[in-house]
């Protein structure tokens, strides 16, 4: 979009909090780079560039602004449409990959070489991944600067940088001020909003609107297992396994925002559990393309008018997703419940929550490797198919994670003997992020779809959603709202 100057000029006119996140403007005449609804005066015509990261202006020797705060807007929705490789490497480095195993390991996870890699984020994004990571570091680094009160050492290392005096200069670079000037900045503005603690924090996650939370949180809690996951007063809370340890994360969905409250093991993970939780809120999506898509179907438009601004909800674990997706087949929400609470118990690691009463750790596939099938009350096809994913999950046969490539994974999964459309696209669209997938076989699907006149069988009413691409994914959660069960209640109601 950053090409399209007159488009993005009129953006900028219009101070459209819609394209924040997709692209930054720069000015000449000041040096720095603000998000298109910046308050302040829009500069000349003359004096902007267009750029379509903050890593590229920052390139371009250009600091962010210090009333916009352009880091503070959501990423872009533009890296969770795309299945293409740059796409999948923005995923990749939000989920902090290249902190932990470099562009090298980065490349290596996609195919290619590190040089291929740069080449290709260089000509569409105007940086490298290793300056795109950078520019990810500086923005988490100043949301913790901004809204805890974390030391500003631990700050440091929380946003992936290796040294304080690294971290230093980069934040003075990009802010064109400390660390500690911003902090001292933020708590004259608004008061601050920290809570306190050896690893616990409060963050604004910020959304793009309409954001119609109640299907999302309202599906969260109703597929909750207990141990990992609960609802209480009126905040999602689950455990989450983390690159360098485990955290405690509690969600509290308002019409602009998510407050999130985060307690982490290691303060190294701050950056991927961040990112997770806008992964499993999918808060990066784009509502309005959304909306004026599938508000052009007769049959959806009443839905999608009742309630614009859908949201998937995915999973902080692509894994967990799969294993649970497989449990759930062909029984109801509460029985997948009791079939991943017994697992739970029997495999996961414990946790400490002082807060509320959640205990585990989703187990991971490592851990459910040599599985008693004592623990599986199924029928014997199914934990054949549940014990083979883990298998070709644990042996990488079948790759699922943030980056991986969307159509293969299907491929992957559909020759695996008990998985067929239902949980692949299940397991695409919760949890790699599909937009366009679209479980055609589901029963909730084929209800709904009944009851607003569409076509219930899975043929025909597949034909009619091709009219739907590429947002079948949130069609999907539109008609799911027109069912009268727990998962469209939020907050959820007493038992």
């Amino acid at each position: 979009m950053h090409t399209d100057f007159d488009r993005c000029y009129r953006a900028v006119q219009a101070k459209d909090a819609r394209f924040d996140g997709w692209f930054v403007i720069a000015v000449l005449s000041t040096g720095i780079y603000c998000r298109p609804s910046c308050p302040v005066r829009p500069p000349l015509a003359r004096n902007m560039r267009f750029y379509p990261t903050a890593a590229a202006a920052q390139r371009g020797g250009f600091r962010a602004c210090k009333r916009c705060r352009p880091d503070a807007s959501p990423g872009s929705p533009e890296w969770n449409v795309r299945g293409d490789v740059v796409a999948r490497t923005m995923r990749l480095i939000a989920d902090g990959v290249v902190d932990r195993e470099g562009v090298a390991g980065l490349a290596a996870r996609l195919g290619y070489t590190a040089r291929q890699l740069e080449r290709l984020t260089q000509a569409e994004l105007g940086a490298t991944p290793l300056a795109l990571a950078r520019a990810q570091r500086t923005q988490i680094a100043r949301v913790l600067i901004e809204t805890t009160e974390m030391p500003i050492s631990d700050v440091a290392f929380a946003a992936g940088f290796s040294s304080i005096r690294q971290f230093n200069d980069t934040v003075r670079t990009v802010c064109d001020m400390s660390p500690t000037m911003l902090r001292r900045r933020a708590r004259a503005r608004d008061g601050g909003d920290a809570l306190a603690g050896a690893g616990a924090m409060s963050l604004r996650l910020p959304v793009r609107t309409p954001f119609a939370y109640e299907g999302l949180f309202g599906h969260l809690a109703a597929t909750a297992v207990p141990g990992v996951e609960e609802v209480r007063d009126g905040t999602y809370r689950r455990t989450m396994r983390l690159p360098h340890g485990s955290a405690v994360v509690g969600l509290t969905p308002h019409p602009d925002h998510v407050r999130c409250r985060l307690v982490v093991d290691e303060f190294r993970d701050v950056s991927a559990a961040i990112a997770r939780c806008r992964r499993l809120l999918d808060l990066d999506a784009d509502p309005e393309a959304v909306v004026e898509a599938l508000g052009a179907d007769d049959h959806l438009a009443p839905l999608v008018t009742k309630a614009p601004g859908q949201r998937i909800p995915r999973t902080v674990d692509e894994h967990e997703l799969a294993v649970r997706v497989v449990l759930g087949q062909q029984v109801s929400t509460a029985a997948a419940r009791t079939h991943a609470a017994r697992l739970v118990s029997a495999y996961g690691d414990s946790v400490s929550d002082s807060a509320g009463g959640l205990t585990h750790l989703f187990p991971s596939v490592a851990q459910l490797s040599d599985i008693d099938r004592r623990h599986l009350a199924f029928p014997a096809s199914r934990q054949r198919t549940l014990t083979g994913l883990i298998a070709a999950l644990s042996t990488a046969e079948v790759v699922l994670d943030s980056g991986c490539d969307w159509q293969a994974a299907r491929q992957q999964l559909l020759a695996l003997p008990g998985i067929g459309p239902w949980t692949s696209e299940m397991i695409a669209m919760r949890g790699l992020g599909d937009p366009d997938a679209f479980p055609a076989t589901d029963l909730g699907v084929a209800a709904a779809a009944g009851h607003i006149g569409l076509p219930s069988a899975p043929k025909p009413l597949s034909e009619h959603a091709r009219a739907w691409r590429p947002w079948r994914s949130y069609a999907t959660q539109h008609l799911w709202t027109a069912l009268d069960h727990a998962v469209n209640q939020w907050p959820p109601k007493e038992k």
